[in-house]
């Protein structure tokens, strides 16, 4: 090393040298008559007699091999195992053609806008945006398949539950575009969850029964020729509101727990037996959804959840069981609660597996579809985390069977839950990335 370094000294003093010389630098003694040959071009230019020395690196590289969690052409790397069978029947292989959803979130669900002087209004009154033709084609044309719209109702009945014409319009006008654009489509009973309209108690379940009869019976009537890509979803996160057991109950066994589980059970076969009492158009095949106690896969994996009876329908296994999972939840939902999913490290992938296995286990090998109509993470300023988190949640989804709708509210700059995928004005991604990784696993791989 240090006849290197010697080396490399001497040379540059050798150069310091020969830049001290100028044109009356030639060193040699006068008496010197060795001739001097002049290696200059024409253009005064001085061959370079020195040979070219190669001082590229030839050490042999090895071939970059991505692993799971690496970013490549804008897609993360998911390995989801071996593949799985997921039998061939008509409800799973259309749960399949569902391939990717999305949620028309705080627009026709919003509730309670009390200082609203006109019904109509409610549209925009939480998501700052009324619903365009243009969206729609939008979510089409970026590859989304399926929308859910959902719809509370209370706001616009009157005192025997008669759904406000110009609201039903409006709410079938936005309905068509979808399925104008050939999407699947859902339409539910959303924000309702009141004792004075259904709530899961015994005291409350007379007047439960009856208002999803009221109003599956409309919605029944109103959308009987529109053809199956229109789903009906009974209702939105049965549960015990305002009580302590509203989103977790910790003693399933417990009398109010149990109370709660049958009466959820009792709403769901009430909405199906409307359904198919109504009997026109394609109201006696149509695909029904069905939550769990407040839409959980854990209540839905017990044995207290049961899926309705369906006698009436002139085809088989015409019941989904519709879940809501925000899995894992401090990263997906709390926001005061991890910003980091990570496939490399299995970051928050064991709490996706673990429930959309027993969802497999349960329903799905056994030919009884599922959908998952609600998912997605909030935005914490974690692009990264929530590509990684979107294409694993996803691609696990599609190895189970299941297809799943992400939630967008058009919220944004909020404090709260701020999931928003476009602007519904501008009609401009704010996310791509998350996008590409739905559209990338959607679709059926090898």
């Amino acid at each position: 090393m240090k006849k290197k370094i010697v080396s490399i000294i001497l040379a540059g003093l050798m150069i310091s040298l020969s830049a001290c010389t100028g044109n009356g630098g030639d060193t040699r003694p006068a008496s010197d008559n060795t001739e001097v040959t002049d290696t200059s071009d024409k253009n005064g230019t001085k061959e370079d007699n020195t040979e070219e020395v190669n001082t590229e690196d030839t050490t042999e590289q090895e071939p970059y091999i991505p692993v799971p969690g690496d970013v490549v052409d804008g897609i993360v790397l998911v390995d989801t195992g071996v593949k799985l069978d997921i039998p061939d029947n008509e409800a799973l292989n259309f749960i399949r053609d569902m391939k990717m959803g999305w949620n028309l979130g705080n627009a026709f669900d919003a509730a309670d806008c009390n200082w609203l002087t006109n019904e109509l209004d409610y549209e925009s009154a939480w998501c700052g945006a009324k619903t365009s033709k243009e969206l729609i084609h939008a979510l089409k044309e970026a590859g989304f398949e399926t929308i859910r719209i959902p719809a509370s109702w209370h706001n616009h009945v009157d005192a025997d539950d008669r759904i406000s014409t110009e609201w039903l319009d409006r709410y079938e006008e936005v309905v068509s575009w979808a399925l104008d654009e050939g999407m699947y489509v859902i339409i539910n009973i959303h924000h309702d969850d009141d004792v004075n309209y259904m709530y899961p108690s015994y005291d409350c379940i007379e007047r439960s029964e009856e208002y999803i009869g009221h109003i599956w019976e409309q919605l029944a009537d109103r959308f009987a020729e529109y053809d199956e890509h229109l789903i009906f979803e009974i209702m939105n996160e049965p549960r015990l509101k305002g009580t302590d057991m509203e989103w977790w109950i910790e003693d399933i066994d417990s009398p109010q727990a149990q109370e709660a589980l049958d009466c959820i059970n009792r709403m769901n076969q009430k909405g199906v037996d409307t359904i198919r009492a109504n009997g026109q158009g394609f109201n006696l095949s149509r695909y029904i959804l069905v939550p769990g106690y407040a839409a959980s896969p854990e209540f839905e994996l017990n044995d207290y959840f049961v899926i309705p009876d369906d006698p009436a329908a002139t085809a088989e296994n015409r019941i989904i069981v519709n879940a809501h999972a925000y899995t894992p939840y401090d990263f997906a939902l709390n926001r005061q609660g991890t910003k980091v999913f990570d496939i490399a490290t299995k970051k928050g992938t064991d709490d996706i597996d673990y429930f959309m296995k027993r969802l497999y286990e349960k329903y799905v090998c056994k030919g009884i579809p599922v959908l998952i109509d609600e998912f997605g993470a909030l935005d914490k300023d974690n692009l990264d985390s929530r590509m990684q988190f979107t294409a694993y949640y996803v691609a696990t989804a599609r190895k189970y069977g299941m297809t799943c709708c992400y939630w967008d509210n058009n919220a944004y700059k909020s404090d709260g839950e701020n999931f928003r995928l476009i602007d519904r004005t501008s009609l401009e991604w704010v996310f791509p990335e998350i996008v590409d990784q739905m559209m990338y696993y959607c679709t059926e791989r090898e």
